[in-house]
């Protein structure tokens, strides 16, 4: 049985023209999720309907996803359409005197959105709801390709983190693990749990915490 947790949801994101719904994921939005996932060069070559047409995999993926309080997928919808997505992941750690971070992964607006702050307005929605939350980090992957991505990215506050260069396999003699060696993570500049996100800025934060 699912345990809801409480959130900030559906939530009203004012862009500059147009007013967009933050709202929890259903399955009925898989099929517009999955297209943009797969909606630029990267993630064309690993997102996607199956040969078949299928999305079984991320069916089950969505189903563990919506049983799962810790685990939260949003879309933004307009006009009766999705047109953005994002996953939160809310995991409980040891370090930090055993801290709450919050995981950020997946954010994909469309094309005819980008630009136009959707994706701003998404991530301070989800900053502010870690600090809801009780989170005293927020951290974030990102492909090493998406270098335009980056530099939103420490715009908003975050802060680059060093990367490893591999990331072994579990079995002896099997190739590293596709995809490790090119992520890495940012997290935001340093900040009181009551401060207002940074302002768009060149420069990055120096600290992990909020």
């Amino acid at each position: 049985m699912r345990h809801h947790v409480e959130v900030s949801l559906p939530a009203t994101l004012e862009l500059s023209d147009r007013s967009v719904t933050l709202r929890r994921a259903t399955a009925g939005d898989l099929p517009a999720v999955v297209a943009l996932l797969s909606d630029d060069p990267l993630g064309a070559t690993r997102d996607g309907p199956t040969v078949d047409g299928g999305l079984t995999p991320y069916v089950t993926a969505f189903e563990a996803i919506d049983a799962d309080p810790a685990q939260l997928l949003v879309v933004a919808a307009a006009e009766g359409r999705v047109v953005a997505t994002m996953q939160l992941s809310f995991i409980p750690g040891l370090s930090r005197r055993g801290a709450l971070r919050a995981q950020v992964e997946g954010v994909r607006v469309h094309a005819d959105l980008r630009g136009s702050g959707l994706g701003r307005a998404m991530l301070t929605w989800a900053v502010d709801e870690a600090r809801t939350r009780g989170c005293a980090l927020v951290q974030l992957t990102s492909d090493k390709q998406r270098t335009r991505a980056h530099g939103f990215y420490e715009e908003l506050g975050f802060v680059a983190s060093p990367t490893a260069s591999s990331c072994p396999s579990d079995r002896a003699g099997q190739p590293p693990l596709r995809g490790c060696a090119s992520r890495c993570e940012v997290a935001p500049g340093a900040r009181r749990a009551d401060a207002p996100l940074p302002r768009a800025s060149s420069s990055m934060g120096r600290a992990a915490d909020f």
